[in-house]
């Protein structure tokens, strides 16, 4: 049985302006960007090369098999940390689901399970997959499937969403987390863990991100 601790978080409700994920806090009148839509952002260019480069009729079929499996893959995953029974899901979800639950079972005092979060002062909101100890830790947790292990190199941008959650849960609740992890359960028969500690390092690198995003999106919203 997982450990859950109650706190006090915001309501938040998703709204879309031009294509952009925006969320609504409460009662406050201005509207926080989506993290994910700024990572988004950033690594388009990246993302664009690789559908030129297997083709529109390709790249449409391997981002649909991949939404549809990580879709399952969370599904699982919240309903296992939170005790509860598992639906039925595709095979090759139950599959991924099994491959990582070894890994899963080193996650407890969970705080955050796909919680809304926001920081004030960056302006940004979002949905954490978790925020837990991961091996007695306290970190930042994202949960991700993949047909094979992804190079440490290509993953900077999901260590920046983590410490955009980071400084977010940090802004509400004054609780440092100690690391970023990302699980990747993978077709091939693994789940990879990545863990970094080092913070500072991709706090400066979400500056820049949102930084890059408000400069060439945001001058019609203020």
């Amino acid at each position: 049985m997982f450990k859950h601790h109650d706190i006090d978080l915001p309501d938040i409700s998703r709204t879309t302006i031009e294509g952009k994920r925006f969320y609504k806090i409460n009662n406050i009148e201005k509207l926080f960007i989506s993290i994910t839509t700024i990572t988004s952002f950033i690594t388009a260019p990246k993302f664009a090369s690789w559908r030129n480069k297997v083709g529109e009729e390709e790249a449409n079929k391997i981002t649909a098999k991949a939404t549809s499996r990580g879709t399952d893959m969370h599904t699982l995953t919240e309903h296992y940390l939170k005790n509860e029974d598992l639906p039925s899901v595709q095979p090759i979800s139950e599959l991924l689901f099994k491959i990582s639950k070894p890994t899963l079972d080193r996650i407890d005092n969970i705080y955050c399970l796909e919680s809304g979060l926001y920081s004030d002062v960056l302006g940004i909101a979002g949905t954490v997959d978790c925020i837990a100890e991961f091996d007695g830790e306290l970190a930042v947790i994202d949960f991700k499937t993949s047909s094979k292990p992804k190079k440490r190199e290509w993953i900077d941008h999901y260590f920046v969403q983590c410490a955009a959650y980071a400084c977010m849960f940090y802004e509400l609740t004054n609780m440092p987390v100690k690391k970023f992890v990302i699980l990747m359960a993978c077709e091939d028969g693994e789940c990879v863990v990545y863990e970094e500690y080092d913070k500072k390092k991709y706090i400066g690198m979400l500056s820049r991100y949102i930084r890059n995003f408000v400069e060439h999106n945001l001058s019609n919203y203020g």
